[in-house]
């Protein structure tokens, strides 16, 4: 499978990455059909762009009929419509493990292909971090800590265990799933790998892994923006982090790679191949 190399030295237009994530969130459903946006300098100033390139991804998302220019209403979103008669009714529970770095994308892949298939939506943050960060403040630590030996040997494995869990319980019951997290470490584990392949073979599910990919700049740009508390170290040591980080790693198995930087093909796109490839390979093998 094409393996996208890493973009660090890439420049792709600014409005483009702005166009790319608002994009990104009106497919993901968190900007709803008939929103109206903020205006041009809210967006100026919530991006941190001139308004000039804000009017330029505008004028990129009208094209493309994501967003309509209404008198006196200002700009609203033109959400596109998915009903359950168009949804892919699989002859067996499918599971996604979608794996990337902060700021790729993952989530947003995984609500697109979650809007799409109407398959259960388990993302780690959203299932574990508020308990997480109890945790963490129990042990003394920040909440938003994700680098200290602590965390990592002692919490963030309880945090995939319980993502497995979630994964596992939904394929009992006869549902697919898709599961969104960074998958750092586990995707760099052959043995965590075959285990996770024996455990869906044994409840007779398909398994596809997926890696997003974004180039350094677009993630830089979704980082910045989205204003988590747990990115704070990573957004005041960009460079320590980007030279601390592999963008060309990818899972040890047969997997499919998601490009999501600014000049790559929209997401929605991409999650429909996604979900039509691991349809028809399922169809191929029965």
């Amino acid at each position: 499978m094409s393996r996208p190399r890493s973009g660090v030295q890439r420049s792709d237009p600014l409005h483009q990455q702005v166009a790319r994530n608002i994009r990104n969130d009106i497919e993901a459903g968190r900007l709803r059909d008939g929103q109206t946006l903020p205006s041009t300098r809210e967006l100026a100033t919530e991006w941190n762009v001139s308004p000039f390139t804000i009017n330029e991804a505008m004028d990129v998302l009208i094209k493309e009929g994501l967003v309509i220019s209404k008198p006196r209403a200002g700009r609203v979103v033109n959400a596109p419509h998915v009903t359950a008669e168009t949804r892919p009714k699989p002859s067996a529970p499918h599971v996604l493990l979608v794996g990337g770095y902060a700021g790729s994308g993952k989530t947003e892949l995984g609500r697109v292909v979650a809007r799409e298939t109407g398959w259960p939506m388990l993302d780690k943050d959203t299932l574990t971090r508020p308990v997480v960060e109890a945790a963490l403040e129990l042990l003394d630590l920040s909440p938003n800590d994700r680098e200290s030996e602590m965390y990592l040997s002692k919490v963030r494995p309880r945090e995939y265990e319980a993502l497995i869990s979630a994964m596992t319980e939904n394929v009992q019951c006869g549902n697919s799933a898709i599961v969104t997290a960074p998958f750092i470490k586990e995707f760099s584990d052959p043995a965590w790998v075959e285990r996770i392949q024996a455990t869906c073979q044994g409840m007779g599910a398909k398994l596809s892994f997926v890696w997003v990919y974004c180039d350094a700049e677009t993630m830089h740009t979704y980082v910045r923006h989205r204003g988590a508390a747990r990115d704070a170290t990573k957004l005041a040591n960009w460079e320590s982090y980007l030279s601390g980080i592999d963008l060309e790693l990818r899972p040890p198995v047969p997997h499919v790679v998601i490009d999501n930087s600014a000049s790559s093909k929209p997401l929605q796109d991409q999650a429909r191949n996604l979900v039509s490839t691991v349809l028809s390979e399922d169809s191929e093998q029965q």
